[in-house]
C-alpha cells in the first residue's frame, strides 16, 4: 500500500541580541547558572516586561526577506503552562496576531543533475521568550533550574504543512538556516541551541483528502537528526497503520543513540494552553517608515546576489547558488575574485566547489575556517593562469598551503612552495619536444597503431609523455606537440 508524507516545520530562531526580549539581561551563552536572569525573568512581583526594539527590527528583516506581510499591528499573548523551568507560570508569545505573516522560502532539494526546485509556503513567524532549562544530570535524585536562558528572544518560523520527505526538509532548514544567519539575526550555532526545529510528521494513504494524525518531534538540533528523526517516525507510523493500529497526537523526542522515537506528551492544542493578549504589554505597531528603516539596513540577499553574479560574471545558476551558499562563501568568492589581476569567477567557483569544498568537508570546517584564505587562493589560480602551474600541479600546492606549509613566508607562500617542490610547470617547446621524442622512439608500435586509426591510443601516448616529466609539462602542449609529431 503506498502511503503519503506530510511534514509542517517549526523553526525556533536566537535572535542576537545583547539584551534579552523583556529585560535588560545578558543573552550571553555559557555563563554560570542563574547569574543572567532579571528581576523580571524570575518573575519577582511588580516587575513589567519592556519590550527590546532590536528584537523587533531582527523580525521585521526577515518578513521582508522572505516577502512576507509585516504586521503593522501585533500583539502579545500569554500561553500558559506549567513547568519548573518557566517561574511566570506562562510564556509570552504571539498567537492570534503574529508580527509576520505568509512568506516563502525557496530551494534547490538533492544534487546538482537530479536537483529540483521546491517552494515552502510559511505560515507565520512570531516573537517569543525562551524559557528556562532543567538539568537532570547535575544532581542524584534532583534536577537543577538555570534561568539564564528564560527571556532569551526567539522568532518561531512556522511552515504550511507542505514539505513530503525527510529530504525536503533537510533542504529547507538549511536554507533558513543560511537565510537567518546572512540576515545577522542568529547566530545559527545548533549545538547552544540558538537554531532548533520540531517537525510535525503525518502519513496518509495516497489519494485520501484527509491529513493523517500528526505527531510533532521536539527540539532536533542537528540537520543529521532532523532528517533521521522524521524517516524513523514515518516508519512508525506507517508500519502502526499497516498493522491495524491508529495514530495518536502527541509530543515525541528522538533518541539519536537508539535510531527512534518515543512518546513524551500527548499533544496539547492551542485551547489547551488558554491564550489571551497580554496586559502588560501594548499592542506593537510598526509604521511604514519603521519598516523601510529596517529595508535600507538589511544586506543584498541570496537571490539579488546570485542575479548579480550572474549578469557580471557570467556564471550559471547553479554556480551563483554554490557560491552563495551562505554569507560567507559570497564573500569569499568576491574577496578571491577581486585578488586576482585577471579574475576569472568560473575558474574561482571551480575550486571553491571541488578541493576546497573537499578539504572543508573532510575536516568539518566552515569556509571562514578555512587555511586557504581567499587571497591565497587567488594567487594559486593565478599561478595557473600565467602556466607556472598546471592544474594537477596546483592540486599538490593547494594542499601544502592548507597543511600550513612555508606559512612564515604568508605573501610568497604560493611562489615558495612551488620553488621548494620543484613544481614549476615546463612550457619550454624544446624540451617538451624533447620529451615526446624519446617517448615517440619507445612506442613505436603505438605510433603505428594512431596513424592505422585507433586514435585511443592517443591518451596513452600523453600519459608516457606527463609521466617522464613528472607531471610538469604542460599539458596542452603536450596534446598540441604530440599530435603534430604524429600527423608529420
Amino acid at each position: 500500500m503506498s502511503w503519503e508524507v506530510i511534514i509542517g516545520l517549526e523553526t525556533h530562531a536566537q535572535l542576537s541580541t545583547v539584551s534579552k526580549i523583556f529585560s535588560g539581561a545578558s543573552t550571553t551563552y555559557g555563563a554560570q547558572a542563574n547569574t543572567q536572569a532579571s528581576a523580571v525573568d524570575l518573575a519577582l512581583p511588580g516587575t513589567l516586561p519592556v519590550l527590546n526594539k532590536a528584537v523587533v527590527e531582527k523580525a521585521i528583516a526577515f518578513g521582508l526577506a522572505i516577502d512576507a506581510e509585516v504586521a503593522p499591528v501585533s500583539v502579545f499573548a500569554r500561553k500558559n503552562y506549567f513547568y519548573p523551568d518557566l517561574p511566570k507560570g506562562y510564556q509570552i508569545s504571539q498567537f492570534e496576531l503574529p508580527v509576520v505573516v505568509g512568506g516563502t522560502l525557496s530551494f534547490n532539494v538533492g544534487e546538482k543533475d537530479q536537483a529540483y526546485k521546491k517552494t515552502v509556503q510559511l505560515t507565520r513567524a512570531h516573537l517569543e521568550e525562551d524559557a528556562g532549562k532543567s538539568n537532570h544530570e547535575l544532581f542524584d535524585n534532583e534536577s537543577g533550574i538555570d534561568l539564564n536562558r528564560a527571556g532569551t528572544p526567539l522568532l518561531e518560523i512556522v511552515t504550511e504543512p507542505c514539505i513530503y520527505s525527510a529530504k525536503e526538509a533537510v533542504a529547507y532548514a538549511k536554507t533558513l538556516h543560511s537565510l537567518v544567519q546572512w540576515l545577522g539575526m542568529c547566530d545559527g550555532n545548533m549545538a547552544e541551541g540558538s537554531f532548533r526545529c520540531d517537525a510535525n510528521v503525518s502519513v496518509r494513504r495516497v489519494g485520501d483528502p484527509e491529513l493523517g494524525t500528526r505527531r510533532e518531534i521536539k527540539n532536533l538540533n542537528s540537520f543529521k537528526f532532523l532528517e533521521d528523526a522524521i524517516n524513523v517516525e514515518i516508519k512508525t507510523q506507517i508500519e502502526t497503520l499497516e498493522d491495524g493500529g491508529k495514530i495518536t497526537q502527541a509530543t515525541v523526542l528522538y533518541d539519536p543513540i537508539k535510531n527512534q522515537t518515543r512518546v513524551m506528551r500527548s499533544k496539547e492544542d492551542a485551547h489547551d494552553y488558554r491564550y489571551f493578549p497580554d496586559p502588560d504589554l501594548a499592542p506593537l505597531v510598526i509604521s511604514d517608515a519603521w519598516r523601510e528603516r529596517v529595508r535600507a539596513t538589511m544586506p543584498e540577499l541570496p537571490a539579488a546576489l546570485q542575479a548579480r553574479f550572474i549578469s557580471e560574471h557570467d556564471l550559471s545558476q547553479y554556480d551563483a547558488e554554490q557560491v552563495t551558499a551562505s554569507k560567507a562563501h559570497a564573500a569569499y568568492f568576491e574577496a578571491a575574485l577581486a585578488a586576482m589581476a585577471q579574475g576569472d569567477a568560473k575558474m574561482v567557483a571551480n575550486w571553491m566547489q571541488s578541493d576546497l569544498a573537499a578539504a572543508l568537508n573532510k575536516e568539518d570546517l566552515d569556509i571562514e575556517q578555512s587555511p586557504v584564505s581567499a587571497q591565497r587562493l587567488a594567487q594559486l589560480l593565478a599561478r595557473i593562469q600565467d602556466k607556472t602551474l598546471s592544474n594537477k600541479l596546483a592540486k599538490e600546492v593547494f594542499a601544502a598551503v592548507w597543511t600550513g606549509e612555508h606559512s612564515a613566508q604568508a605573501d610568497a607562500q604560493i611562489d615558495a612552495i612551488i620553488d621548494a617542490r620543484g613544481l614549476k610547470q615546463v612550457s619550454d617547446v624544446g624540451a617538451i619536444e624533447a620529451i615526446i621524442a624519446d617517448v615517440m622512439a619507445n612506442n613505436a608500435a603505438a605510433i603505428d597503431e594512431y596513424r592505422a586509426g585507433k586514435e585511443k591510443v592517443f591518451g596513452s601516448l600523453v600519459g608516457q609523455v606527463m609521466k617522464a616529466s613528472k607531471g610538469k609539462a604542460n599539458p596542452a602542449q603536450v596534446n598540441e606537440l604530440l599530435l603534430a609529431k604524429l600527423k608529420g
